[in-house]
C-alpha cells in the first residue's frame, strides 16, 4: 500500500513536471538552431512567437523556421503528457474506487465478498473432528486431547450452501490477529467433507497437518490483518474452503463455499 502510494506521488510529480516543460515550445530555426518560446503564431509568410529568454513578443520570416520538426516535437511532447495524466487519472479513479469498496466491507473478523455492490458475509463453517476417541462437534477447535493416530476434519454433507457463481471469486478477509490462512479444496467423503487430515505421533504428540492447499494472490489492506484474496487459476466447480490457523496446534476456522 505504501509503495502504491509513493508510484502515485511520483507519478503525479512527473506529470507536472513534464506539463510545465510542455508550456514552453522549440521553435526550430532551418538551420537547426531553436529558441524557446510560449507560443507561436502562424500568419502568411511571417511566423510571430512569445520569446522566453526576452520575455516579448517577435516576428521573424516563416522560411526561417522549420515548423514541420517544431509540430512534430510538440505533438509528440503532448502525446507522452496526455498518456501520462491518463495513467495518473485511471489510477486516481482506481484508488477511489477501492476505497468505496473498503468501506463496506464490516471491521468484524470474518470472510466477505462483494457481489454487485453489495455486501455478501459467508458464515463460519461448524465442523467435525473424528479421531480415534470419537468424534468432536466444533466451530473453532480448541486444545483436544491428544491421542496419537489418525484424525479429520469433517464438514456435514456433500455440498456448501454458500453458492458463488465465479471461477476467480475475490474475498475479502479480516483476521482477529495475525495468524495463517488460505484456500483449500474440500475432499468428498461419505455425506461429508473432509478438510484436512491430521496425524499424531505417538511419542512426541507432533501433529502433521495434510490439506489441499489452493494458490492464492494476497493483496494487504489498510487496517490490522486485513485482505483482499483471490485464487491464481480459475477454480473447478467443487467444494473449497478459506481456513484461518495455528499450525500444529490443530486450532482453525473454516468458511465454506462451492463453485458453480
Amino acid at each position: 500500500m505504501k509503495l502504491r502510494l509513493m508510484r502515485r506521488a511520483f507519478l503525479f510529480v512527473v506529470v507536472f513536471a513534464i506539463s510545465l516543460a510542455a508550456a514552453n515550445v522549440k521553435l526550430y530555426t532551418t538551420d537547426g538552431e531553436f529558441q524557446l518560446v510560449r507560443e507561436y503564431q502562424v500568419n502568411g509568410d511571417r511566423v510571430k512567437f512569445y520569446s522566453v529568454e526576452r520575455g516579448d513578443w517577435e516576428e521573424v520570416p516563416a522560411s526561417m523556421i522549420d515548423l514541420k520538426r517544431t509540430e512534430a516535437e510538440s505533438a509528440a511532447k503532448k502525446e507522452v503528457v496526455d498518456k501520462l495524466a491518463k495513467q495518473f487519472d485511471d489510477e486516481e479513479a482506481a484508488a477511489r474506487a477501492e476505497r468505496e469498496e473498503l468501506a463496506k466491507i464490516p471491521k468484524d473478523s470474518g470472510v466477505y465478498r462483494l457481489e454487485d455492490g453489495k455486501l455478501r458475509i459467508f458464515p463460519v463453517a461448524d465442523f467435525t473432528v473424528h479421531t480415534p476417541k470419537g468424534n468432536t462437534a466444533l466451530r473453532v477447535l480448541s486444545p483436544l486431547p491428544i491421542i496419537a493416530g489418525k484424525a479429520t476434519v469433517e464438514l456435514a454433507g456433500l455440498h456448501s450452501p454458500n453458492i458463488v457463481h465465479d471461477e476467480r471469486p475475490e474475498f475479502f478477509f479480516q483476521l482477529d490477529q495475525q495468524q495463517s490462512f488460505g484456500l483449500i479444496k474440500l475432499e468428498a467423503g461419505k455425506n461429508l467433507r473432509i478438510a484436512e487430515h491430521v496425524e499424531i505421533m505417538p511419542i512426541t504428540k507432533e501433529m502433521v497437518e495434510n490439506r489441499t492447499s489452493v494458490e492464492i494472490f494476497t493483496k494487504q489492506l489498510p487496517g490490522e490483518n486485513f485482505y483482499k484474496v483471490w485464487p491464481q487459476e480459475p477454480l473447478t466447480s467443487g467444494e473449497y474452503a478459506w481456513i484461518e490457523y495455528l499450525e500444529g496446534k490443530l486450532e482453525l476456522r473454516l468458511w465454506d463455499f462451492r463453485i458453480e
